[in-house]
């Protein structure tokens, strides 16, 4: 069924505006940005498709252009605007990390992190530097390793924070296996690049580690 053929009060733009963005389930929200399906199959069908295909909402937030090319039925112009809507989420929550201290509201540093990292096929170690009221001054990705594993270069990490002149850092990397829980390495790096950075007066205030779906803290677990 098209939107077109809902009942007005169905129609997820309708809905939308009487009632609110919430009201609106995950397959009415994408078919609302999708609008049209493929002959055969409707929009609904195709929103759920795609959701199906990501693992819902959340791993489709993690898609990059070339994982959207390969659901039939996603043109150019879909894979554009689902790419620009993932892209606008990655820049408001950066802005806010950018606006206020980070310790203000962590979740956002994991959300941020999930975005960021969620959706690679290859481990990423990436730093967020902070400056001295623990605001984000940038997020960069700084090494880029295999499907398993990635080297951490201590030196790189600290002249890193000297170019930025930042006070303070969070670190984070993916697991692109999906499963979060830190590994001994990942506890072993963390202490090695707590001391490298202490010595130049720059600050660890944690280790992220992003999985599918979940974001694992190491100061949370008291292993900073």
């Amino acid at each position: 069924m098209s939107l077109k053929q809902l009942p007005a009060e169905l129609r997820p733009r309708e809905k939308l505006i009487a009632r609110g963005a919430g009201a609106l389930a995950d397959v009415e929200l994408l078919a609302l940005l999708l609008r049209t399906g493929l002959p055969g199959q409707g929009v609904f069908a195709l929103a759920e498709k795609v959701l199906a295909e990501f693992g819902g909402v959340a791993g489709l937030l993690h898609a990059d252009v070339a994982a959207l090319a390969r659901i039939k039925g996603l043109g150019p112009a879909k894979r554009a605007e689902l790419a620009a809507v993932i892209e606008l989420a990655r820049r408001a929550l950066r802005e806010q990390l950018a606006q206020q201290p980070v310790f203000d509201a962590p979740e956002r540093a994991k959300d941020y992190a999930a975005l960021h990292l969620g959706g690679r096929t290859q481990e990423v170690f990436a730093v967020l530097f902070l400056d001295g009221q623990h605001r984000l001054i940038a997020a960069e990705d700084l090494f880029t390793g295999t499907l398993t594993q990635t080297s951490v270069y201590p030196r790189e990490v600290v002249r890193a924070a000297l170019a930025r002149n930042a006070a303070a850092v969070i670190l984070a990397h993916n697991h692109p296996s999906g499963v979060a829980e830190p590994s001994r390495a990942d506890e072993y790096l963390t202490a090695q690049l707590k001391a490298a950075l202490a010595l130049v007066d720059v600050r660890v205030l944690d280790h992220l580690v992003v999985g599918r779906g979940q974001v694992v803290s190491l100061a949370e677990r008291g292993l900073l």
